[in-house]
Formats: structure tokens, sequence, C-alpha cells
């Protein structure tokens, strides 16, 4: 019988820690959100648009595919770019098929970028996979770059699925197929970064990951590969798929992982509509870490689903206005106000919950539900404070917001700044109490 943890996540599992550019994973690091680019990487201007939008949005590390000439020879350019405007976020190069062809014609690109993903499964085969594999090993170890070793179903090692294959077939009782599968995906991962390190590449500089599609084969295989490496580990459901359904299914698959302590660095591969904002997945892996209790990255708005009470739109409107609010301001409020990503904000539909839950929350504010004239009482850390009517509710709690802030984490900062202009004993002392 397995026993329900019901008190927060498990201690992380131990792994080695890799810094990719100024961004570090593994080891004792907070669990890292990372994105990857849809544009033509050849298109500079475009690519570093995506770059900085998703950046700005909280991504900590962003991929981008290196598949041509024209993508390796941009590379160096887009970080040129990035850095002369402030953007120092780590570059992540995906190479697939002709990698060791691209950075052999390009050794800037490698210079340029902060790690590299090769996919065992798409270097080739036989003699040609160790020997362009290898390639791709020596030009990270040159530039003393790190390298994910990202395994993919859909593009797995055949000729190791089938080596597998054959061998279960002679068990007396053979395993489930999907079951040889996740074998050969762990073994797949395993084998090139022992490979790799037999080439020079340092263990402290490998990331491994094993991606599949479906929820309960990524959370086999993750339990599989975490017990048997102390590598990071990259979570993410590849294909997860659009909207609703690749939320739920990334989420679903990541949480349990996450709660067992397993995963350093996530991404949620969410399929675009079209013309759709490429960011969202980035807010979709911040939302999961914060929820789980994991990292906080905004404040948080804790909002009732409404119901027939609630049938004004006044709390809806209200709770999405106050929600973009704390992003948009999360860029100018982050290096001011220290600890302000953990504030929670209640905005809360009717009289029956309301007072209880605003009272709860850092700000909380409670409309009186259907029929009523907007009159809405306001509470700050528990109490009451004053009572909002009118047409200018939205302009006028927004303004609380703000007030609250600037008061309660700019003294934060205030004594943070005063600890670090003390001497490192002095420091300690105040630690200590």
């Amino acid at each position: 019988m397995t026993c329900l943890n019901i008190y927060g996540p498990l201690a992380r599992r131990q792994s080695l820690k890799v810094a990719v550019g100024d961004v570090l994973i593994g080891g004792d690091s907070p669990i890292v959100v990372q994105s990857m680019t849809n544009t033509d990487t050849g298109d500079i201007a475009a690519t570093v648009e995506q770059i900085i939008a998703l950046s700005r949005a909280g991504s900590e590390v962003v991929r981008v595919t290196v598949n041509d000439s024209a993508a390796a020879n941009a590379v160096p350019r887009i970080r040129e770019q990035l850095d002369g405007m402030g953007i120092h976020v780590p570059i992540v190069g995906d190479f697939h098929f002709n990698g060791h062809r691209l950075l052999a014609q390009e050794p800037a690109c490698a210079e340029a970028l902060a790690k590299l993903r090769i996919n065992p499964g798409n270097v080739g085969r036989g003699s040609k996979r160790d020997e362009q594999f290898g390639t791709m090993i020596e030009f990270a170890c040159r530039y003393n770059k790190p390298v994910r070793i990202g395994v993919n179903w859909g593009s797995l090692d055949q000729v190791l699925l089938a080596k597998l294959m054959d061998e279960n077939s002679r068990l007396s009782q053979p395993l489930a197929a999907n079951v040889v599968m996740r074998e050969a995906l762990v073994m797949s991962a395993l084998e090139s970064a022992e490979q790799a390190v037999s080439w020079g590449l340092a263990k402290e500089r490998i990331v491994l990951s094993c991606k599949v599609s479906g929820v309960q084969d990524l959370i086999a295989v993750y339990r599989d590969l975490a017990q048997r490496c102390y590598y990071p580990l990259h979570l993410g459901l590849t294909e997860a798929g659009m909207g609703s359904k690749g939320i739920v299914a990334s989420s679903a698959a990541m949480a349990v992982l996450l709660q067992e302590g397993i995963g350093d660095t996530i991404r949620v591969s969410l399929t675009p509509e079209p013309g759709g904002d490429r960011t969202r997945e980035v807010l979709v892996a911040q939302e999961l870490l914060q929820t789980m209790g994991l990292r906080s990255f905004a404040p948080m708005v804790i909002a009732c689903p409404g119901c027939g009470r609630t049938t004004s739109t006044v709390f809806q409107e209200l709770a999405s206005q106050i929600q973009h609010y704390l992003r948009e301001q999360m860029l100018l409020w982050r290096p001011l106000y220290p600890g302000v990503e953990d504030m929670h904000v209640a905005v809360m539909g009717c009289v029956v919950n309301g007072p209880g839950e605003s009272k709860q929350a850092h700000i909380g504010i409670s409309l009186p539900g259907t029929g009523e004239s907007p009159v809405a009482p306001v509470f700050v850390d528990g109490v009451k404070t004053v009572t909002l009517k009118g047409d200018h509710i939205a302009e006028e709690f927004q303004a609380i917001v703000e007030e609250y802030v600037q008061r309660r984490f700019a003294r934060v900062a205030t004594q943070l700044d005063s600890q670090q202009s003390l001497c490192p004993e002095t420091v300690e002392v105040v630690n200590d109490v």
C-alpha cells in the first residue's frame, strides 16, 4: 500500500548542478522554467522579438531551432542583439540530423549558445551515430557548454528498440510493448550520457530528458530515470496539444513527478492557437510551480468561480483586471519589492464566502452579489479598512493594492539593504535572531 503525502512536496531528488549561462539547473537550485521559440531562427528580427517576449514573461532559458546554415549563422547575431538590449537570457540550440555539420560550418554558433540540445535518436545510425554525436560533444567540450541529451519516443533509436524488443520476445513472460519502449528511452539517455563522459564532457555538463506524449508513460519513465542517475532532469510532456487539453495533460504528468521531488527544469509544450501568444506556455509553467508551492513568480489572485448569486460581471471583470495588472507590474516590482511575488489577492463575488476569503488574503475585496449596487468591503491583512462604491471600484482597489505593495514590501527591501550594509559577522547575528 502506498501512503499519501499530505504534508506537501517531498524533498527534491539529489542531482548534480549544471550551469546554463548564469542559470543553475539541478542540485538545490530552484526549478527552472524554460520555453522554445517557434519562429524561423534565420529571421533574426522575429526571433529576437519572441525571445524578448518569452524572457519578459518569465522564461529563464529559451531554446531555438538550429536546423540549417541560415539558423546557425543567425545565432551569434541574435545573441549580440539581445545582449545589446540588456536581455541576457541563456539561449539553447536545438539540433537534429545535421548538427555536427552546422557546428563545424559555424563554430561561432556553438560559442554563442549557452547549451546544446542533442537527440541521440536523430544524429545518425551505426558508426555514423558515434562519429556525429562525438563531433557535437567535441564542440561542447571545446566551448565549455553543457548538453541536454533529449530522448523523444517519436524519434527513438530504432536499433536499440529492436534489440530490446527481440530480447523481450525471448522471455518466458514477455513484458508489454510500452514497457519495453520506456526502457529503451531510459537506456538511450543513460548510454548516451556515458558515451559523452567517455569523450571528455564533464558529468556536471549534462542534463537528461526522456519525453513522451502519454501522462502515465511520462511518470513511469522519469521515476525510473530518476533512480538510475544523478543528472538533473528536464521535464516536459511532448506534443501535449492545444488549449485546456495541453495544459491539463502537462500539469497532470509533471505535478505527480514534482510532488515526488523529480524534475529540475520544466517546459509546458503547448500548441498555440493560430496567431496565439507563445508566452502562454511560460505562464502555465509558472502557475504550475506556484500553485504547488514550489516557487513564486507573481502575486496570486484568488477568485470564486461564480454562481447564481454572482450573475453580475463586475467581479469577473475586476478579477481579470487585477490579475493582468499584477503580472504587468511584476517587471517593475521584482527588483524593488522582494517578496511581493508571494502576495495573495482575493477578488470574491458575493457575501457567502467573500468576506472570509478576503480576510485570509493579504488584500481582499468582496462584492455583494446579484442585483445589488456594487458595495465592496476591502480587507487588508485581515482587517476591514474601507468600503468601495460606485463605478470606479476597480481603479480604487488597484490603487489600494499599489499602496500596500509600496508600504509593506519596500520595508522588506529596506531591511535587506540594511543587512547587506552590515559586516558579515553582524549579518550572521541578525539572521540567526
